[in-house]
């Protein structure tokens, strides 16, 4: 799989002069709207208007004064809502916006439809494996996908790979996949000998797991360097993030989870790294902020000037790197070992995971459980799925999350 183009050769020179080449900004449709990384991305997009149109915007439909917010400023055309009780209070929002005509569709396949409809690009920022039904609808549609879902790759990547049309089309917005893309631009695939993913270390850096048997949700929800949702805050505590992506770094770049090392950068300025076979390490550097890793995206292989600030260069400071505690925190060992037994158990983890992130939001079960209940998950996969080869549809997904889940909840009392 080489959704990235690598090579700088093959990108074109006048990238950054697309819009006045064709004469019309860029379609782009956005799926979770309203969430982090889709508010940001409408941030990019309101500062350059003339690059991008905003074609479609999808959501759970559960803020839906600033969806139809949204849809005010952009004069957006298309809306999605994924949760169908949600429709009637989206509407009321939209018309007491001022909204008239644009097309509103409701029901669970609602965002999928929507990112299949013909836009030049989707970013898909939807939260959790609900995001795989419009990576697939729009990579299929031929869109170039901006994916900000991790759960995608983590969960149906034999799908994905299968789905993609051409080199380039999906492009990664997480900070560190996109640092090592834009890093990997400096050398060929076959130079590439490592990749280091740095993780600021969550708010729990330099816990005991005796330490960690106490905390408290509150705390767990204090990142303290990037700004997050709940669910994601939660996978930074606990390094499931980092595990998860080191998943989707394996599926991106075909480098094997055995070459991919996790370094621990509190201060979270380089973002990732790539070290080529000659000893060589390039990284990428910018201050904490999801609007580059999004314009990045929307861009590929241009850039968009002014996305953000410039790195302060002569500030005093200094930037640190630690191993990662794989005995505090085992996470990544989890997804290391789920990567060498099939795809069906980067799925099942995926959505153990997002049962035992629910069950300690609710108070059910204590922190450390969270990668207890997974660890417990996994090490049952194989009596589900003895023999089989990858998931080869969306239902065979579907059916190891649905047994996953399952089982997640018999160990957290849901």
């Amino acid at each position: 799989m080489h959704p990235i183009s690598q090579s700088p050769e093959s990108a074109p020179s006048d990238g950054v002069h697309r819009v006045a080449a064709t004469g019309r900004a860029r379609a782009l449709a956005i799926i979770g709207s309203t969430g982090s990384i889709g508010t940001q991305a409408l941030d990019v997009v309101a500062r350059n208007r003339a690059a991008y149109r905003v074609s479609g915007l999808a959501a759970t439909g559960s803020r839906p004064d600033l969806l139809a917010r949204q849809v005010a400023q952009f004069e957006v055309p298309a809306v999605a809502i994924a949760d169908p009780d949600r429709l009637a209070d989206v509407k009321e929002a939209l018309e007491a916006h001022g909204v008239g005509h644009v097309s509103v569709e409701a029901g669970p396949r609602s965002p999928a439809d929507l990112a299949g409809g013909g836009h030049d690009i989707v970013l898909n920022a939807a939260n959790g494996s609900i995001g795989l039904g419009p990576t697939l609808a729009a990579l299929e549609s031929g869109a170039t996908l901006a994916l900000a879902n991790k759960e995608s790759l983590v969960a149906g990547a034999p799908l994905v790979k299968r789905a993609i049309r051409r080199e380039g089309q999906l492009v990664p917005v997480d900070s560190e996949h996109s640092a090592m893309a834009q890093a990997m631009r400096a050398g060929r695939r076959d130079e590439v000998s490592r990749l280091i993913l740095t993780a600021s270390g969550g708010p729990f850096r330099g816990y005991t797991r005796r330490q960690l048997a106490t905390v408290t949700l509150a705390q767990a929800l204090a990142h303290p360097t990037w700004s997050m949702g709940p669910v994601v805050t939660i996978n930074s505590a606990t390094l499931m993030n980092k595990a998860l992506e080191l998943i989707e770094a394996h599926a991106l770049f075909d480098v094997p989870a055995a070459d991919i090392e996790v370094v621990v950068h509190p201060q979270s300025i380089v973002h990732s790294a790539v070290e080529f076979f000659d000893g060589s390490s390039l990284a990428q550097v910018s201050t904490p902020d999801m609007r580059l890793p999004i314009a990045v995206a929307l861009a590929w292989p241009d850039r968009i000037p002014g996305a953000i600030g410039a790195f302060p260069w002569t500030d005093a400071g200094a930037w640190t790197f630690e191993p990662l505690d794989g005995e505090t925190f085992p996470a990544v060992s989890l997804a290391r070992e789920a990567v060498a037994e099939s795809a069906w158990h980067t799925a099942a983890m995926n959505a153990a995971n997002e049962v035992a992130v629910d069950a300690f939001r609710c108070g059910r079960i204590g922190f450390l459980k969270i990668t207890e209940t997974v660890e417990g998950v996994l090490e049952s996969v194989g009596n589900v799925v003895r023999g089989s080869s990858d998931p080869a549809t969306i239902d065979d997904i579907a059916g190891i999350e649905q047994w996953a889940r399952a089982r997640a909840r018999e160990s957290t009392g849901g």
